[in-house]
């Protein structure tokens, strides 16, 4: 299996770190984050401008028509850099529903269009969230109601916000009332469009949450070598060195976790949701030890508003649990491998 990535993806990569490294400073997240909406539609004119919006939307449609090993790339820049919208929601996970429904469906080309101009705000009712980030935002909702997929305009629901630990998330509960009128997809298609929006919005998250973790450690390898102790830099200190290392080790092996959750997505594999759930939960658990090890070598300051981690570590803990929480994702690995037609054992590790 080759992991190597086109030229394309990592030129398009690196224009989108050069991008977000000058638009998303953490002085600009930290005015987004204390804002009433907690979003910049100036900063979201400018990602649809660098065609982030465009990622997944079909070329049909006017989009890239990108898949997700390009999101597993994009998602880890979106973390690394926090930055404060719910753009993977609505560029990957929502863009992949609406492509996903019949062609002839009222509505689908032109919300497929909007997405790609950065025009409209798509949240996601799915009820492996009980919250659903966004909706208070959102121009549209894509919702679930007995696995049928239904688009229903803000002005039809009522939205009950609730708190995030992490500022940049906004948060709520929804009501409203289904109906033949916002139906787009019945019972047996929504069925199967809910079960690839779980898992793009999973690999999303996990995505995300390694391009945290590779930040939440930068940013705690600047500051140990700028901190000093005893005369010395602590992190000259061999005890601060190991616990960083920790961290990095788990970096580099939750990496190819996630490109194979991509690649087994991207070529609709049969075990792919089993792959999206080790991703999920190797990057969440990557994420979680950066955190923590990253508050602890700042000496427990890293928590406090004045510290540029703090922000990072609060996403990393929410994202945690969107799409999915640990224990969701460790069943779903248990459940393929206790099976009794795992393709697992000697002679089965290089079969593709």
């Amino acid at each position: 299996m080759d992991f190597t990535f086109t030229q394309d993806q990592i030129a398009f990569r690196d224009a989108t770190r050069r991008f977000l490294m000058t638009e998303a400073a953490p002085e600009m997240l930290r005015e987004i984050w204390e804002t009433d909406a907690g979003r910049s539609p100036a900063l979201r004119a400018k990602l649809a401008g660098q065609g982030l919006t465009a990622l997944s939307v079909p070329e049909a449609n006017g989009g890239l028509g990108f898949g997700d090993v390009d999101w597993a790339l994009m998602a880890q820049e979106l973390g690394y850099y926090g930055i404060p919208d719910s753009l993977s929601d609505t560029a990957c996970v929502a863009v992949g529903l609406l492509a996903g429904l019949a062609k002839d469906t009222p509505g689908r080309d032109g919300w497929l269009e909007r997405v790609v101009d950065g025009d409209i705000r798509i949240a996601l009712g799915h009820p492996i969230n009980p919250l659903i980030a966004d909706a208070q935002l959102a121009d549209l909702l894509l919702l679930y109601h007995e696995d049928e997929v239904h688009a229903v305009p803000r002005a039809a629901v009522d939205v009950r916000p609730s708190p995030s630990i992490d500022q940049s998330r906004r948060l709520g509960q929804v009501a409203w009332q289904p109906g033949l009128a916002t139906r787009v997809a019945d019972a047996a298609s929504g069925k199967r469009l809910w079960a690839d929006a779980l898992d793009r919005g999973a690999l999303c998250a996990a995505g995300q949450l390694l391009g945290l973790a590779q930040r939440m450690l930068d940013l705690s390898v600047d500051y140990v070598a700028q901190r000093k102790q005893f005369g010395r830099p602590i992190g000259s200190f061999q005890a601060v060195k190991h616990q960083l290392a920790d961290v990095a080790t788990r970096i580099e092996f939750a990496g190819p976790v996630l490109y194979r959750a991509a690649e087994a997505l991207a070529n609709r594999r049969t075990d792919a949701s089993v792959h999206v759930s080790h991703a999920k939960f190797a990057c969440g658990e990557t994420a979680w030890l950066a955190a923590r090890k990253g508050i602890q070598v700042h000496g427990a300051m890293g928590y406090t508003w004045e510290v540029d981690l703090q922000m990072f570590v609060k996403r990393a803990w929410a994202l945690d649990a969107a799409w999915g929480d640990r224990g969701f994702h460790k069943t779903r690995i248990s459940d393929f491998v206790l099976g009794d037609d795992a393709p697992l054992g000697p002679g089965r590790s290089f079969l593709e």
